[in-house]
């Protein structure tokens, strides 16, 4: 892996896996019993463990939109960020496809197009057009991505940053399930609807590209209430390791 530490990029796809396969798979499997509300907390709940699981590994970033705000907000370089995008996607895909092996074992489960992917038009609740699908995973990722970004800064309160980071998580859920599912996440969006196929497929550069635009808007912002000076790599990794 180069420069990058490699018990950082096990963390990213383990902790990317655990994601899909726990919070999406709370969806799939259990969304009739608990309800947006319970699928928000399950996604809340999982990623604050994980913060405190994996932010001393890796950062618990878990996600393409997020590692892209510390790119660009000059907290990690660029051969960090490739190794953290390549496994979170293989996190993401291996996460989903534990997802449909436990998805069939369910009698009567419909999985095709399915699998807790997101969507618009007719496969959102509300019926939201492409327009306010894009615009609603940029401005809930930018929320997300801009909540990491501050409370993992050098000048931010050591020991309580998993806290709110699952709380945005949960917050952006209970907006955006009816809106499109809630994606906030490219790599959590790919997986499933790789094996859902169909509609979920073809709606899915969407679900790559406004969580990504959504990140970069956040780092930008970050730049600007939050700056700091440049810090060797080695440094702005150990700093953002506190989640």
């Amino acid at each position: 892996m180069g420069g990058t530490d490699r018990r950082a990029v096990i963390g990213e796809f383990l902790g990317t896996l655990l994601l899909v396969l726990l919070a999406v798979g709370a969806a799939v499997l259990a969304g009739e019993a608990i309800g947006p509300v319970g699928i928000a907390l399950a996604f809340g709940f999982v990623l604050l463990a994980l913060a405190y699981a994996l932010g001393p590994i890796s950062g618990c970033h878990v996600n393409p939109a997020v590692t892209l705000g510390f790119l660009l907000a000059r907290r990690i370089d660029g051969r960090t960020a490739v190794s953290y995008w390549i496994a979170q996607v293989l996190g993401g895909i291996a996460g989903a496809a534990l997802v449909l092996v436990l998805a069939k074992q369910v009698p009567g489960l419909e999985t095709h197009g399915k699998l807790g992917t997101n969507g618009w038009g007719d496969r959102s609740e509300v019926h939201i057009n492409a327009g306010g699908a894009f615009l609603t995973e940029v401005v809930l990722t930018f929320l997300l991505v801009y909540v990491v970004l501050a409370v993992t800064h050098r000048l931010a309160a050591v020991g309580f940053d998993g806290l709110p980071i699952g709380i945005a998580l949960a917050v952006v859920h209970l907006v955006g399930i009816p809106l499109t599912g809630t994606s906030v996440n490219p790599a959590r969006s790919l997986g499933p609807a790789l094996f859902a196929g169909g509609d979920a497929l073809s709606q899915l550069w969407l679900f790559l590209l406004a969580p990504l635009v959504g990140g970069a808007l956040a780092a930008g912002i970050h730049l600007l209430t939050h700056p700091q000076p440049n810090l060797p790599v080695a440094e702005a990794l150990a700093t953002d390791a506190r989640v």
